[in-house]
């Protein structure tokens, strides 16, 4: 098939070639369509049994859609997941794309240069003054709360950890749901609020942002570049990709980010971050309380 005709969702073939299709083909067709990240992974003769029909079936399928073969139409449904589009733009297509990408290199390979190009897109595109934009508010503020849902709670609650290490009353939301309505009722002007959202910005963080607009707080955001909108537009945003479709989406981006700014926010408040480090790990040393 022509790359240049090549329709962007398995839905699309079925449309263009319906009048050519047999029962057989039909066959085949739910078998896909039921477990489209299955029929990425398996050959034509075990999507044929799966479909009780002959195994040379998926070949004469695959050909009545324009492709070569059937190994050229697998490729178009793995490609399918890869790009994250049409039919396979759900989590497990997502993991089931890492999975098709991961068969040649290796696993831990795959993941490795996932996280280093992703690394690599975020020195391109996030500079020193995005960083200092975030610092320098933080610095300034009289509290700092954070705010991430679901992969990022765990980012949102480890912001908040080392803020208040490093002498910042910092507040992660996420890990008090029970008191949320509490927690925002006393917002102010002098408050930060640093939301984390990615692919899709949850109802309840925009509510958060909301409401931080009219408490007139400063409002910090650490998004993805394909369009997490987030409305009123926060006063600082960093747009950054956490890897093209089909990779790992990594953590690891969001978290550097991150790093960064705390980082920097330690080279511009005159020594607070260090002191309170310092006497946090005093503390810590001569409490006698149990860490684990």
């Amino acid at each position: 098939m022509d790359k240049q005709d090549t329709p962007l969702a398995l839905s699309d073939l079925i449309s263009r070639h319906s009048t050519r299709l047999t029962d057989a083909d039909t066959r085949l067709l739910d078998v896909l369509i039921q477990d489209p990240i299955r029929a990425a992974m398996e050959n034509g003769k075990d999507v044929s049994s799966r479909a009780g029909v002959h195994p040379a079936s998926a070949v004469r399928l695959a050909r009545r859609l324009g492709f070569k073969g059937y190994p050229e139409f697998r490729g178009f449904l793995q490609s399918s997941l890869t790009e994250g589009g049409g039919d396979f733009e759900n989590p497990a297509a997502r993991m089931a794309a890492r999975l098709v990408k991961a068969e040649s290199d290796g696993l831990l390979a795959s993941v490795l240069d996932s996280e280093i190009a992703a690394l690599q897109q975020a020195r391109n595109s996030v500079s020193d003054a995005d960083i200092r934009a975030f610092s320098t508010s933080l610095r300034d503020s009289r509290r700092i709360f954070v705010f991430g849902r679901g992969h990022f709670a765990a980012l949102s609650s480890l912001i908040a950890l080392r803020l208040n290490r490093s002498g910042y009353e910092a507040v992660d939301l996420g890990s008090q749901m029970h008191q949320l309505t509490e927690m925002l009722s006393t917002l102010s002007a002098q408050d930060v609020v640093w939301l984390l959202a990615f692919r899709r910005a949850p109802p309840l963080l925009q509510e958060v942002r909301e409401i931080a607009a009219q408490r007139g707080a400063k409002t910090l955001a650490v998004t993805d570049v394909g369009g997490t909108r987030i409305d009123p537009a926060p006063h600082h945003q960093i747009l950054v990709s956490r890897g093209d479709p089909g990779e790992s989406q990594s953590l690891v981006v969001p978290m550097t980010i991150a790093n960064a700014v705390i980082l920097d926010l330690a080279s511009i408040d005159d020594g607070r971050s260090i002191k309170s480090l310092s006497e946090f790990k005093t503390f810590r040393a001569t409490s006698g309380l149990a860490t684990g």
